[in-house]
């Protein structure tokens, strides 16, 4: 089972960008799928997760209004959509998975299967 995060880059305050997340090795198509980040020198933090019927979305209130989840199943991806960028979103993003049946959680230790991460720099 593995993930696979893309997306990140290099941009200015008040600019967006995509990040996706491809699970490959298995099908997910019933795990709850999360973003997660950690900036240099702090935690790492829950950002935002999606059931994968897609009918269940958690946010942080830090990007509540500015990113949204969504998942496709046919392609066995999950994207986060990041509008709006401000400087503390720059991080490295990463995607993780619970395993089979398990509901949302933010806590990091509740996800088996991650990325590899993918950074996010936002200039001021």
């Amino acid at each position: 089972v593995q993930l696979q995060a893309s997306g990140g880059g290099l941009v200015q305050t008040g600019g967006s960008l995509r990040l996706s997340c491809a699970a490959s090795g298995g099908t997910f198509s019933s795990n709850v799928m999360s973003w997660f980040r950690q900036a240099p020198g702090k935690e790492r933090e829950f950002v935002a997760a999606i059931n994968r019927r897609g009918s269940i979305t958690q946010y942080a209130d830090s990007v509540k209004g500015r990113f949204t989840i969504s998942s496709d199943n046919a392609k066995n991806t999950v994207n986060l959509q990041m509008n709006s960028l401000k400087p503390e979103d720059t991080a490295l993003y990463y995607c993780a998975a619970r395993k089979f049946g398990l509901s949302i959680t933010t806590a990091y230790v509740g996800y088996a299967y991650w990325g590899q991460g993918t950074l996010v720099t936002v200039s001021s």
